[in-house]
């Protein structure tokens, strides 16, 4: 394989993966801390795309913003959609069956995919490159790479480094894995698990948003963008560990490398590579490569 061509394979498998991670951390906090299977989660990545899509335009015309405005806005909005869904819904879950989760949460993809018609229709639609963002970096004589796409990967290393921090550094991070370990014992101390939890999962919720945001220009909006990225994120969650961050990160760059370099050298089962990769790794780490933490 040619140098360029190798190092184009590599920065696409990084940023997929960074774009995974993204998804995967909102869910292995809802899903590891919150004890919640929340099949709903990649219909939030597909309204922070499709939020890319309808405000960019208003938001250029009437606040004079451009892409960056508009992302913003757009994490904004799930988080505060994240924060009522918690108190409406999932705040009854957390003493019920698993098989009650499951109904309530598909349930809440077919109310959202059935908003998304109504709302904007049943088209693919693109969201442009902003322009300062358009240009290519040039690799060798021939080859060049998308500047947007290097993009995309420093955003979600900033906001794992910042969600790092986050958990591992302060007040907010250190009730949150308290309350991951004992719900009962960070209530006695006289913290709001519940209100706790709302921001916990309007956190997962604005992660998933943020990255279909950003993902919007390069992967188009579409009907049930969100249900192929459900699946391959909660390979991650499983291979990385349930309720690990950077189980979830490690695992995330796994299958970004597995899934990009799978369809160069084998594309008749690239399919099948990256749920190969998660039997391998439970054959031998039953809990995932971290435990929760």
């Amino acid at each position: 394989m040619d140098p360029a061509i190798f190092l184009i394979q590599c920065l696409n498998a990084v940023q997929y993966g960074l774009l995974l991670f993204l998804v995967a951390s909102g869910l292995t906090l809802i899903f590891g801390i919150m004890g919640i299977i929340n099949l709903a989660h990649g219909s939030f990545y597909m309204i922070g795309a499709y939020m890319a899509f309808a405000l960019e335009p208003l938001i250029a015309q009437y606040l004079g913003g451009g892409f960056l405005v508009t992302v913003l806005f757009c994490v904004l909005a799930a988080a505060i959609l994240g924060y009522f869904l918690e108190w409406a819904f999932f705040s009854f879950l957390y003493h019920r069956d698993h098989l009650q989760q499951v109904l309530m949460t598909y349930g809440l993809i077919l109310v959202f995919e059935e908003l998304r018609s109504i709302a904007v229709g049943n088209d693919v639609h693109g969201v442009p490159v902003p322009s300062w963002l358009a240009g290519s970096l040039a690799l060798g004589d021939v080859m060049t790479y998308p500047i947007y796409r290097l993009f995309i990967s420093a955003i979600c290393l900033l906001v794992a480094g910042l969600l790092y921090w986050v958990l591992a550094r302060t007040r907010l991070g250190m009730m949150i894995r308290a309350g991951a370990s004992n719900r009962e014992m960070i209530s006695s101390l006289g913290i709001d698990i519940n209100r706790l939890y709302r921001i916990v999962f309007a956190i997962g919720v604005a992660l998933a948003a943020l990255a279909g945001a950003i993902a919007a220009p390069v992967s188009s909006v579409y009907p049930g963008m969100g249900n192929s990225v459900l699946i391959i994120c909660f390979v991650v969650v499983v291979i990385g560990g349930i309720g690990s961050i950077k189980g979830a990160f490690l695992a995330a760059m796994l299958v970004g490398f597995v899934d990009t370099f799978g369809q160069v050298f084998f594309p008749g089962i690239a399919g099948v590579l990256v749920y190969v990769l998660m039997a391998a790794i439970l054959l031998f780490k039953p809990e995932g490569l971290f435990r929760q933490g």
